[in-house]
């Protein structure tokens, strides 16, 4: 019943729902089918409390924007985006975002990989053909910021498709995902090291994450492994990553260097651009020599600053000549030099034309612009970020949250804001805000088996405070010795939080067993640790236990315990 409500689901007005392909941690995926151009698409419902944050609904309409303007065969087209509210059982309102994508046939290549390492040819096919959908999105300014095999769909014929540009950064802008990023972008494993620094990203980002991935289809294991994200994070900084052939020997020493390059933690000593990467891996791939390229940082500028290096080069090459001609054209001078008026006129005139400058500069952030050249920046500092938030919305600004802990001010109010109240700037302008996040978050101490005032000390340690202390029959923990905390193990809290402790009683609840089986009765009090021993009764049949020496209720741990049971054999006696 509930899947045929499901498929009866209309999203606005057109694409109605069908059953679910997939499910992430921010998002589930359908088929669908719209309507009114009568194909099939596939339709990704966002997680509604993504709604809550108006930074990510403006982000994401933005993004989506952007994304649906991109055309190529290795990118998931982006047909429709918008919000759908939506009511539960209960009839309450929610806002459910929803994003329309081509559906592709094909397997995610996260499956692929999990089979194993990737034959050295295809491998490198796959990753120069999401080379090639990154080189087009960076040449339209879009950078996915979460390149991982779980976005990345591999059809029948071969054909790669890189999905979900632009939904990373939508999310990673909002505030309501500012503690959450590693788990809404998916796992760490693919971080760039300045992602894990929480420093910007550029094209360069998307360029080590795909190295990451490239390394992951020849050797069939992670880059990196660890027991949490952030140690993982950590190794993305920090630790030098093998050569894929010291896990798969037939990954020639060429291919190697590429992958190695690719993974430099310095976003200036790897590949600078998606072309680059890929026609180092092609050569790579095919036995050839790898090209050998300028100083790392030339061509950066080229791609990320739109200088054309032949361009500046035959300007140079003019500017050389103009020089040559100059000096020519002086040595054949025989006319005397301007008169000293114009001199002195020309100094006159720059002389006011840079005072004029001057004056404009130093008044510039204190005079007042008229209509909707520009705005100022409304005072926000002190409120609660949704609400200085959706302010800076209203006056058409968008504010970039980042957050930073602070013991004097309270989680989620605002600090400050760059630039600051009162500037006028541009309307669209980005404003940098500084969000408190509070203290600093403590995680809570393993106090299980550990006594009373051993558990105590831990917490204290790590400053935090004993809560309240209730106990527990346990039949395997001695009395007085922590059973449990709550919050348990890891959770984090600030500084000064209570954590309540249940602690053992030292005696467990024995059971009435009359009437029961002989073995039945003898498992349930051997698991709660008591010493059982048995004694049959000739008078009687059946197995049934008729008196326990040890009466129901609260006992000792271990204590002994004695069943009488009907022993007898059917006709003994007749």
């Amino acid at each position: 019943m509930d899947e045929v409500a499901q498929t009866a689901r209309v999203i606005a007005g057109r694409y109605e729902i069908g059953p679910l392909i997939g499910r992430g941690g921010m998002s589930d995926v359908h088929v669908a089918t719209d309507a009114k151009l009568g194909r099939r698409v596939a339709i990704k419902l966002l997680k509604s409390s993504l709604a809550n944050d108006p930074v990510f609904r403006t982000r994401f309409r933005h993004e989506a924007q952007a994304a649906a303007r991109m055309a190529h065969p290795t990118i998931v087209r982006v047909f429709d985006a918008g919000e759908e509210i939506v009511r539960d059982a209960t009839g309450a309102e929610s806002v459910v975002p929803f994003i329309v994508m081509e559906h592709v046939e094909g397997r995610l290549l996260r499956e692929l990989i999990d089979e194993g390492p990737m034959p050295v040819a295809e491998a490198a096919r796959i990753a120069e053909q999401i080379l090639t959908a990154l080189e087009y999105s960076h040449r339209a300014g879009v950078v996915h910021r979460d390149i991982k095999p779980g976005n990345v769909m591999v059809t029948a014929t071969g054909q790669v498709k890189v999905m979900d540009f632009g939904i990373a950064r939508a999310i990673s802008d909002s505030a309501a995902t500012v503690a959450q990023t590693s788990s809404i972008l998916g796992t760490a494993q693919y971080f760039s090291p300045e992602q894990a620094k929480g420093e910007a990203v550029d094209a360069r980002t998307d360029l080590y994450a795909t190295g990451v991935v490239l390394f992951e289809m020849l050797t069939g294991r992670p880059l990196f492994q660890a027991e949490s994200a952030v140690a993982v994070a950590y190794q993305h900084v920090s630790e030098v990553p093998a050569a894929p052939s010291t896990f798969a020997p037939q990954v020639p020493v060429a291919l190697d260097a590429v992958v190695l390059h690719a993974l430099a933690k310095d976003r200036f000593a790897r590949f600078q651009t998606a072309s680059e990467f890929r026609a180092d891996l092609s050569a790579a791939a095919a036995g050839q020599a790898l090209p050998v390229r300028p100083e790392a940082g030339s061509d950066f500028t080229s791609t990320l600053f739109g200088i054309d290096p032949a361009a500046t080069a035959d300007t140079e090459a003019a500017m050389r000549q103009l020089s040559v001609d100059d000096d020519e054209e002086r040595r054949s001078r025989t006319q005397s030099r301007p008169p000293v008026a114009w001199i002195w006129a020309g100094i006159v005139v720059m002389a006011a034309v840079v005072a004029a400058v001057l004056f404009w500069a130093f008044t510039l952030e204190r005079t007042p612009l008229v209509g909707s050249v520009a705005v100022a920046v409304p005072d926000v500092v002190g409120l609660s970020y949704d609400e200085g938030g959706q302010i800076l919305l209203d006056a058409e600004l968008q504010p970039q949250p980042t957050t930073i802990t602070d013991p004097d001010v309270p989680e989620g109010q605002i600090i400050s804001t760059d630039p600051g109240a009162g500037i006028t700037v541009s309307p669209g302008q980005i404003i940098e805000v500084v969000v408190s996040s509070g203290p600093e978050r403590i995680e809570v101490p393993s106090i299980a088996l550990l006594t009373l005032a051993e558990a105590q000390a831990a917490l204290e340690g790590r400053g935090l405070v004993l809560g309240t202390v209730s106990a527990e029959n346990s039949s395997s923990v001695a009395k007085d010795v922590v059973i449990r905390s709550d919050p348990e193990s890891g959770a984090e809290l600030r500084e000064g939080d209570t954590v309540n402790v249940v602690v053992s009683t030292g005696l467990v609840r024995v059971p009435d067993v009359r009437t029961l089986q002989i073995g039945e009765a003898s498992a349930q009090l051997t698991a709660l640790g008591l010493t059982v021993s048995v004694q049959g009764d000739d008078g009687c049949t059946g197995q049934t236990v008729t008196a326990q020496s040890l009466a129901p209720g609260d006992r000792p741990q271990g204590s002994a315990v004695t069943l009488r049971y009907c022993s007898g054999q059917p006709g003994d006696g007749g």
